[in-house]
């Protein structure tokens, strides 16, 4: 019986690899060797060491100087629209933070990777979302997401029910009977609609039942 042979790197399936390298601000991006050539460098060299397992390096690259703190980044923009379109496998990044440093961000992009099938490494924290550590570590860092849009959303409700609470107008369209005043911050009483507002009213008095009320109104 013949030895069994290990599966050469041909016969893997390919694993395209997008390195996306950024520094938060432009300064020092004129220097020979700079800190996005330092990171891609790192990245690279990582993707060689994984070349048995049919990874493989794009030479397309996605860097900047740009803030983390959001998304409006042309390179990050370019690698996700390359996503969409199928054309990488595995991003690649010298720490989790050069991806974003907002969490809410960052849960946004890991639901773009997951539709596409992508994976998402950082070669200095050893996250790769891959392999079942990887994804107890997002699944972790989604949690915090979570909690943050919860924390907003709380936020956002305690702030309209003080709105209202102090006579102010929190938003939408005034109900019939109240007009918004010209700055658009109370609600005042508009006369006409008001009169059909307590004819209403005095309809349901009369018919004790909704359906009468809205055949009356029809009418």
């Amino acid at each position: 019986m013949n030895p069994p042979h290990k599966k050469s790197a041909a016969t893997l399936p390919l694993v395209r690899c997008a390195i996306y390298t950024r520094k938060s601000t432009e300064e020092g991006l004129e220097q020979e060797f700079n800190s996005l050539d330092a990171q891609r460098e790192s990245a690279e060299a990582f993707i060689r060491s994984q070349t048995h397992e049919g990874w493989t390096c794009l030479p397309d690259r996605y860097d900047g100087g740009f803030t983390g703190g959001n998304m409006e980044r042309p390179a990050l923009q370019r690698l996700l629209a390359d996503i969409r379109a199928g054309k990488v496998d595995c991003v690649v990044t010298y720490k989790v933070d050069r991806l974003s440093r907002s969490l809410l961000d960052f849960a946004r992009m890991m639901e773009t990777f997951e539709r596409h099938r992508v994976s998402f490494v950082s070669i200095t924290q050893q996250f790769n979302s891959a392999t079942s550590m990887g994804r107890l570590v997002l699944n972790v860092l989604l949690s915090f997401a979570q909690f943050e849009r919860e924390i907003i959303a709380e936020r956002t409700r305690d702030k309209m029910a003080a709105t209202r609470r102090k006579g102010k107008w929190s938003g939408g369209t005034p109900v019939l009977g109240y007009d918004l005043d010209s700055r658009g911050r109370r609600l005042h009483v508009n006369a006409d609609e008001a009169e059909r507002v307590r004819a209403i009213f005095a309809l349901y008095l009369e018919h004790q039942a909704l359906l009468p009320v809205v055949q009356e109104l029809v009418r």
